[in-house]
């Protein structure tokens, strides 16, 4: 936790709440951490954190504000980071300024840059497994990833937008069927049926099976009915444009939840 709270100041915890929403939940983010281990990556993380925000990172900080009616007019001083700041305060003493000076002379922004990210991907793979062993180790490739190899990512890590891996969400197990599947008993024969003829629509096959299989499925099923064809249809345009084989490998993105999750709207109306 970053604090800058001062004995007897109650008003600073505003400053306080402040840094940590800024810098600590920015970087840790909000999934939920358990046991030593999350522990001990949490001050590997805090540790390039501190000295990279406080080193490397400049801010803005107010000057003062001025009142004109409704308006407020603020000015700031130029940005800074908050070592050049401390150097740049005559009341500190000679002694600590040389040492923060030898400290930040050993640094390396894009070293600490590399180990909270692979320190923050640590924390995503600890959060996102149940805690069992605390002796267990998590290797991830960022982790045991180079430096060169980080160097290269960082030219176009841009065009991914925030690549921080406490701000990717969890992911969520995909939606199974909630609903029995309408189509079980005849979807060998809907399929013929639209392999010799695909351009019919969802309402001919539908008629057609009413009529040969009466009592089948109901004519709240069509919307159903429509979501196949249209999973069908495109399995149908990958093959004439990939081939046979790319099929298999490459389906459309929640097609198969949406064929599955179709029985569900039993008597959805047609688009």
């Amino acid at each position: 936790m970053v604090t800058r709270w001062r004995p007897y100041r109650q008003n600073d915890q505003a400053w306080v709440e402040q840094k940590n929403g800024a810098v600590v939940r920015h970087a840790v983010g909000y999934r939920r951490y358990e046991g030593l281990q999350a522990a001990a990556v949490l001050a590997k993380l805090d540790l390039a954190l501190r000295l990279f925000v406080n080193d490397f990172q400049p801010s803005f900080k107010l000057a003062g504000k001025a009142r004109d009616g409704a308006k407020v007019k603020r000015s700031y001083h130029p940005p800074a980071t908050p070592y050049q700041r401390l150097l740049a305060d005559t009341r500190l003493d000679e002694d600590v300024r040389q040492r923060a000076t030898a400290v930040y002379l050993t640094l390396d922004p894009i070293h600490l840059l590399q180990t909270i990210r692979a320190a923050q991907q640590e924390r995503v793979a600890l959060a996102d497994q149940p805690v069992t062993d605390e002796t267990t180790t998590v290797s991830t490739e960022t982790a045991t990833s180079s430096l060169e190899q980080f160097l290269q990512g960082l030219r176009t890590a841009w065009q991914g937008g925030d690549v921080r891996p406490t701000s990717q969400a969890k992911p969520k197990a995909p939606r199974g069927r909630r609903r029995p599947n309408p189509f079980a008993a005849v979807t060998a024969l809907l399929r013929a049926w639209f392999e010799a003829e695909p351009w019919r629509t969802s309402a001919e096959l539908l008629e057609r099976l009413q009529q040969e299989h009466p009592g089948t499925v109901p004519d709240g099923q069509r919307r159903t009915l429509q979501r196949r064809l249209k999973a069908w249809r495109f399995e149908m345009a990958q093959k004439l444009v990939f081939g046979a084989s790319a099929v298999g490998d490459s389906t459309e993105p929640g097609a198969a939840a949406t064929l599955d999750a179709g029985a569900t709207s039993g008597g959805d109306p047609a688009p």
